[in-house]
């Protein structure tokens, strides 16, 4: 164990102050001889340059306090450990930091913490490269469940098979007596085997959703293979999980998330079901960490619900509801995303997107109209341009709706002529630095050498003026804050390549990573008031780490991806701490 992590947990009673404080000024809970980054100096320029006074110097970064103090779950203290002595009392928890960082609470504002939940127990086909393999990892599951019983798998990346898409040949040869249905990375394609094709009673006859495809056989039958809506035939032969399955899974990935140093989530797309089930865990107290809760524009009914009766208009509670997602085109990798001009790799295809793929266009202005904030999924070119066309619609007609903070997520590609747009409408472009790693290998032949200069552009937006929160998307890509953070700052992937960054002009600084995931996820979420950077009075959202991201991202980037988290600390709780 490194020295770090064997004094990390160093816990102390009494009290060495000879004026100790009352109960009531007591804090509940002290970290000391930290190295506490606040992020409270200015914000870094759109060219990444640091403010003035911001806590460095020519020998690089420092931080600014190494004490914090907390009391009923506000920071009552940020300072030096001795001014920090007089919080202090005999129901204290002191936990000496023995160096180690503290960062404001980090956020991942666009996360699917039940499929998180529910990949934890599922076969994981994340990094398998082919067919063979994966069909290999179903079988070896299959050999310890009963017959009959249904196979989920997710994870095998339908960018990088696109010209190799499987279909249900060998997975049925191997996997013929129970029904199985896999998942790509981004939930844009699904592949299943003849088992589950009988279960659902699909065959060439079965109604396609507007925006999707179900691929065929020669033989005509359904090759087991479903692409971008087309995904949700299958999603509707699945059994559903039951309220305890729910549960089991949410609390499954909330709980990995503050495992992993999160204090709170945006969960992009929650149906009735999911949220009856988060309604209950925060009225029964269960909530490890805060949800920020997204409506899915799909479930029309719960939509509906909502608008009757508005958005919430608290920000303290474990959960608040006040944002619509929609989805509005498809996913590059599967080339469902809307772009402008035909695909570089397939002539004559644009993909889908608006009515053509589900996108109810009236509901969601009624949802913008009832004070709701948006959140539209948009990755084309065409489909960031048409989504952005839909928003200033709407602005024109109730020039009030501008005020709610709409979001873009993913921004993933946008035409030059677009992205000043964002800044203009004061729409929040909502991204995920790993996509640009994973998807690096095959963009610029979806896309071509010209257009790919628009796409994963965090600096030109930034440039642009318009305002951005990062994330993961998981369990579509890994949530790793050290993975998130190198691919920001690195354009590299975890091998290191390419040499320089991809497009490294578009890189982050290290202060603009930090805040994608802090300070600026607090703006997306309306929160910028009460969290996002350390200073008395705001909540007690922290995480802790055993490196200095700051310092190690200027003098060995590489070394962000050995980082680790400490402890997770959310309201004043500690709702993680790593073994000692």
């Amino acid at each position: 164990m490194r020295p770090l992590l064997a004094l990390f947990f160093l816990s102390m009673l009494g009290c060495t102050d000879s004026s100790p404080p009352t109960d009531e000024s007591a804090a509940d809970l002290l970290l000391a001889n930290g190295r506490v980054y606040t992020f409270r100096w200015q914000e870094p320029g759109a060219d990444g340059t640091s403010g003035d006074d911001a806590p460095r110097d020519p020998t690089g970064w420092h931080p600014d306090a190494d004490a914090v103090a907390i009391r009923n779950g506000r920071i009552v203290y940020v300072g030096t450990t001795a001014g920090a002595e007089q919080y202090r009392g005999d129901s204290t928890r002191y936990i000496d930091l023995a160096g180690a960082t503290v960062l404001p609470g980090l956020v991942d504002s666009h996360t699917h913490v039940f499929g998180l939940g529910a990949k934890l127990t599922q076969v994981d086909l994340t990094d398998v490269v082919t067919e063979e393999e994966a069909v290999a990892l179903v079988a070896a599951r299959a050999r310890e469940m009963p017959a009959g019983d249904w196979i989920l798998g997710s994870g095998w990346d339908e960018g990088a098979w696109a010209n190799r898409y499987p279909d249900k040949s060998l997975l049925s040869d191997a996997v013929p007596d129970h029904p199985v249905v896999l998942d790509s990375l981004h939930g844009f394609a699904t592949w299943v085997n003849q088992a589950a094709l009988d279960a659902g009673r699909i065959d060439a006859d079965t109604p396609v959703p507007v925006g999707g495809e179900m691929r065929l056989g020669d033989d005509g039958e359904p090759s087991g293979l479903f692409l971008n809506r087309g995904t949700t035939i299958v999603d509707g032969i699945v059994p559903a999980p039951g309220r305890d399955q729910l549960i089991q899974r949410v609390l499954a990935g909330l709980e990995q998330m503050a495992a992993d140093g999160y204090v709170a989530v945006h969960d992009a797309g929650l149906d009735a079901a999911q949220m009856a089930v988060l309604e209950q865990l925060e009225s029964d107290g269960r909530l490890p960490i805060r949800v920020y809760a997204m409506l899915s524009l799909r479930d029309e009914d719960l939509i509906r619900r909502w608008i009757e009766k508005g958005p919430d208009d608290d920000n303290d509670s474990m959960l608040v509801t006040r944002t619509v997602k929609a989805y509005y085109d498809g996913a590059l990798g599967s080339r469902g995303a809307r772009l402008l001009y035909d695909y570089a790799d397939m002539p004559g295809h644009r993909g889908v997107s608006g009515d053509a793929y589900g996108f109810n266009q009236d509901l969601n202005a009624a949802a913008m109209q009832a004070g709701f904030q948006v959140a539209i999924h948009a990755i084309g070119d065409a489909g960031n341009r048409e989504a952005l066309d839909i928003l200033e619609a709407v602005f024109d007609r109730d020039p009030s709706t501008r005020l709610q903070r709409h979001r873009i997520e993913h921004a993933q590609v946008i035409h030059p002529d677009d992205i000043p747009r964002l800044g203009e409408l004061g729409v929040i472009a909502s991204m995920e630095p790993p996509h640009a790693m994973e998807d690096k290998d095959w963009a610029e032949e979806r896309l071509g050498r010209e257009r790919v200069l628009g796409a994963y552009a965090w600096r030109s937006l930034r440039e642009a003026g318009a305002a951005l929160t990062f994330n993961s998307d998981n369990p579509g890509s890994d949530h790793n804050i050290f993975y998130g953070l190198h691919s920001a700052i690195t354009r590299q992937d975890r091998n290191l390549e390419p040499e320089g960054g991809w497009y490294a002009s578009q890189r982050m600084s290290v202060d603009e990573a930090i805040r994608g995931y802090t300070s600026w996820s607090a703006y997306a979420s309306f929160r910028e008031d009460e969290t996002g950077i350390i200073e008395s009075g705001r909540w007690a959202d922290l995480t802790v780490m055993d490196i200095d991201p700051l310092v190690v991202a200027e003098e060995q980037p590489n070394a962000l991806l050995d980082g680790s988290i400490l402890m997770t600390i959310v309201d004043g709780n500690v709702v993680f701490e790593a073994s000692r």
